[in-house]
């Protein structure tokens, strides 16, 4: 840099000692940022990286600060708005949380794909057909399935819109499921929902989550433990929620154990995988897909869960889960600590 040339900017001095490891110098930054420009562009990038700093350190509360400051900025902002669901939703702030989570309506490149059906939106008006529309991963259809029964039991006729994958899964559960296809015809229904605004149509809070639709009467502890150590590669978490190839190979070790991803199983769809589940003593998982359908299933279920950027429903911390009571949460104590989770479940396995 010569005389008269301008230095580098603030946000990318500060994203550079965050990328250092230099924490408490690129906070500072940041904070800087937001003070000299409170509702412009810097002051909203310094926001932006200074959640992300705060979030990796788990300082959740003053997280949650910096939301609701961009959020009195940009109100409107659906990419903060879904932010704030997150929080609140972790924080088990349900009844707060619910109306944030529709954000993901119109939030930015992850925003929900809504159907443009010629029939209205159902906002709870007593109706005879209801079309429920997928969104998001395979497991957040399989957690939010539990509220089908409960749409039937209204006395509501209700379709299923899903991936192939669980139609043999899910149909039980619905009076019709049409598996979703790139070009389909929506079917004549009275009104249709997106399957997750279905925590916030019945007013769910910790207290009177609905239990699991797929749970099946025990028939038997049975044999072995099933085993998944890795995620959808394209999932935006996926680096810091699989398990790198020698913790995976240490998981698969573990007496007993069976992959159960379908390259090793050859299961069709997730009824096949349900079946083998069925057969076991012990699913071990990252979070996945497969967590939730163990969960589901009412099977013992441990849960592997990374310490940078938990999903907001295995909540802050514990090692139970409101969603699933089979559930056992192993949380990483540092960003990349498998290690430790790993020794916890072997002396788990072992006590």
């Amino acid at each position: 840099m010569t005389d008269g040339e301008p230095g580098p900017r603030l946000i990318d001095v500060g994203y550079t000692l965050h990328m250092q490891g230099r924490l408490a110098e690129a906070e500072a930054c940041y904070r800087r940022l937001i003070a000299d420009d409170p509702s412009g562009p810097a002051g909203m990038d310094g926001r932006n990286n200074l959640l992300g700093l705060l979030q990796s350190q788990h300082r959740w509360d003053e997280a949650q600060d910096v939301i609701r400051q961009a959020l009195s900025v940009r109100p409107h902002d659906a990419d903060w708005g879904f932010r704030m669901a997150a929080s609140l939703l972790r924080d088990g702030r349900y009844a707060e949380g619910w109306p944030w989570f529709e954000a993901r309506r119109t939030m930015g490149r992850h925003r929900v794909r809504l159907p443009e059906p010629a029939f209205p939106e159902w906002r709870g008006e007593p109706v005879k057909s209801l079309l429920i529309w997928p969104e998001q991963g395979l497991g957040d259809v399989i957690q939010f399935s539990r509220y089908l029964p409960l749409l039937r039991a209204q006395g509501t006729a209700v379709t299923l819109v899903c991936s192939p994958a669980l139609e043999s899964l899910l149909s039980p559960l619905v009076d019709r499921c049409v598996p979703r296809r790139a070009e389909m015809p929506l079917l004549a229904v009275d009104a249709w929902r997106l399957i997750g605004s279905l925590p916030l149509q019945f007013g769910t809070t910790l207290q009177t989550i609905p239990a699991t639709a797929l749970a099946k009467a025990a028939t038997g502890s049975g044999t072995g433990i099933g085993v998944i150590a890795r995620g959808n590669p394209n999932h935006a978490n996926d680096a810091n929620r699989s398990l790198p190839p020698d913790v995976a190979a240490r998981l698969l070790a573990l007496p007993g154990a069976l992959g159960l991803a379908p390259e090793d199983t050859g299961a069709a769809d997730f009824a096949a995988t349900a079946a083998l589940i069925e057969d076991l003593a012990l699913v071990i998982t990252v979070d996945t897909a497969v967590a939730h359908l163990a969960g589901s299933l009412g099977k013992p279920v441990w849960i592997l869960l990374p310490y940078l950027n938990p999903d907001w429903r295995w909540l802050r911390d514990g090692s139970e889960n409101p969603w699933y009571s089979s559930a056992r949460l192993f949380r990483q104590p540092s960003a990349g600590d498998w290690a430790s989770v790993l020794d916890a479940v072997e002396a788990a396995l072992a006590s």
